[in-house]
């Protein structure tokens, strides 16, 4: 990688979306956190594709998804040079089960790194037009 240069300009956390994703990132700007289900086995999955990873189908369309999850597993950041990830640590890279059922990779806030726990509900909020996740609140 010689003669890269990382700068304070770049911003290595926001999306490149394409002409297919562009309706998901779209709706997340729009606080609409989307999966997409297949019309062959049923099944609903995460991130974007335009086939069913289960069955190959093509027949998937877009859902909106609930916005409810369980934490599976995290990592708590406490060191990351690129930008603007340096000015954010620690912060939690953590994968949660949506209650739809696919896994997906997100980020987890306003909890403390002790008070995480396998399994813990958790909601979506939206941060800069991204989906994350925050401990959800009994009703």
């Amino acid at each position: 990688m010689a003669g890269v240069v990382l700068t304070d300009t770049a911003r290595h956390d926001l999306p490149e979306p394409d002409a297919f994703t562009r309706t998901y990132w779209e709706a997340a700007a729009r606080g609409r956190l989307l999966i997409r289900r297949c019309g062959a086995c049923g099944r609903a999955h995460h991130y974007p594709r335009e086939f069913c990873p289960y069955c190959w189908s093509e027949e998937v369309t877009w859902e909106e998804a609930g916005g409810r999850a369980t934490l599976y597993t995290w990592s708590t950041v406490h060191h990351n040079d690129l930008p603007p990830f340096r000015g954010r640590t620690p912060y939690t890279a953590a994968v949660v089960d949506l209650a739809e059922g696919p896994r997906m990779m997100t980020e987890v806030v306003d909890c403390a790194e002790t008070d995480l726990v396998a399994g813990m509900p958790l909601g979506v909020r939206f941060r800069e037009g991204r989906p994350v996740f925050a401990p959800r609140r009994p009703a």
